[in-house]
């Protein structure tokens, strides 16, 4: 049995639309449709395109010919079989070139008539197949495409958090790249102030000027608390959307946490102003953006950690140099207290010393002088 297939019959001979149609075709399990002119057929086959059309040549008024001409001006791609009498075969040549895509000559056999149309249906069916896997492969080639756009908007991304240190550049990034893999129309980052423990606007992309001018003060936009709160991604489209102070933006939303760990210093948000459901692979992809500007906020606190340890050591290194350099000169003046007498006692003090006394004293001032030297050479290493 066929599966069913629609078939208009049109035939202003009864006895001809009978055998073809009652005879025929519905024993097999074909709908056949029979209409006795080319004007109702074509009315019909407008409504309701038939899977395939029978037409006698000879109709009344509008000819089979006719019938072709006008089916392919409304864009009607039904196969169309034409019914000729033996005799006719100029009139079926030209039907070809019309557009018909079988011919039969009357009279003619069931087995004839059934073949015939199995055969144009069978070519319908391969052909609605061929359409068919050509629209899966261009889709399939268009998802592939936007994976690949994706993934080398994540790459991209990804080597601008480890090479553009200006923040304010980074994150402009982070939100193009955001808006293009979201679709959004808007979009923006907040960050948590750690003074006022607050989330407030750090950059933005497409926000109305109403709310794009609390730049570096919180927004309020109704739902992104709820994200800070949980720390979970939330999106949402549609009538629930409705009770947020965000629907004024848009009608699809979604909020992306920006963690460390499990501490929320952030919130990425981005608007559709079409009401089409985020998918959860976007919603993945944004993810993994909020974890580049995560990422991108470690670096920037490590650095301010550095360049603090930095400026801590070079203040303690001068400290450390100065109690040397006033240690230097403190020793320096001692020794010289204590040379300076004891030159005295070698050269113009009276009376004579004998030589084990020049002798000790001249050991010390040899002792002293080594002393003073070494102090010297310390103080200019340690510059």
């Amino acid at each position: 049995m066929a599966p069913g297939e629609q078939i208009l019959i049109v035939e202003s001979d009864p006895d001809i639309a009978d055998l073809i149609g009652r005879q025929s075709l519905q024993p097999l399990g074909y709908k056949v449709t029979v209409t006795g002119d080319a004007a109702s057929a074509l009315k019909r086959a407008v409504q309701t395109p038939p899977d395939l059309i029978l037409a006698n040549l000879n109709l009344p008024g509008l000819s089979g010919k006719d019938l072709l001409t006008a089916l392919t001006s409304h864009g009607i791609k039904s196969p169309l079989i034409v019914i000729a009498e033996k005799g006719q075969e100029t009139d079926a040549i030209q039907a070809f070139r019309l557009g018909a895509s079988d011919v039969i000559f009357w009279p003619a056999r069931d087995t004839e008539v059934v073949s015939i149309v199995e055969r144009a249906l069978g070519q319908t069916k391969e052909a609605r197949e061929r359409h068919k896997l050509d629209s899966q492969l261009k889709a399939a080639n268009e998802e592939q495409q936007r994976r690949l756009r994706d993934l080398t908007t994540i790459i991209s991304t990804a080597k601008a958090v480890v090479s553009i240190t200006d923040q304010r550049v980074l994150f402009d990034r982070i939100l193009e790249s955001s808006s293009q893999l979201a679709e959004a129309d808007i979009c923006w980052l907040s960050l948590r102030d750690e003074r006022t423990n607050t989330f407030v606007l750090r950059a933005q992309r497409n926000l109305p000027e109403a709310w794009a001018k609390k730049m570096n003060q919180p927004v309020d936009d109704g739902i992104s608390s709820l994200v800070s709160l949980s720390g979970e991604s939330l999106v949402m489209n549609g009538d629930p959307l409705q009770k947020f102070k965000i629907a004024a933006l848009g009608k699809a939303v979604g909020v992306i946490p920006i963690k460390i760990q499990n501490e929320v210093i952030g919130l990425l948000i981005f608007v559709r102003k079409t009401n089409r459901e985020i998918a959860r692979e976007t919603q993945i992809l944004l993810e993994a953006m909020a974890d580049y500007a995560s990422i991108s906020l470690v670096n920037a606190r490590l650095f301010r950690a550095l360049a603090q340890t930095t400026e801590n050591a070079r203040a303690n290194e001068k400290h450390h140099q100065a109690v040397m350099e006033s240690a230097r000169d403190t020793l320096h003046g001692e020794l010289q207290a204590a040379t300076y007498p004891l030159n005295l006692v070698l050269t113009e003090m009276p009376g004579a010393l004998n030589a084990e006394q020049k002798k000790a004293l001249e050991s010390v001032q040899a002792a002293l002088n080594r002393i003073s030297r070494s102090s010297e050479k310390t103080i200019i290493t340690k510059k």
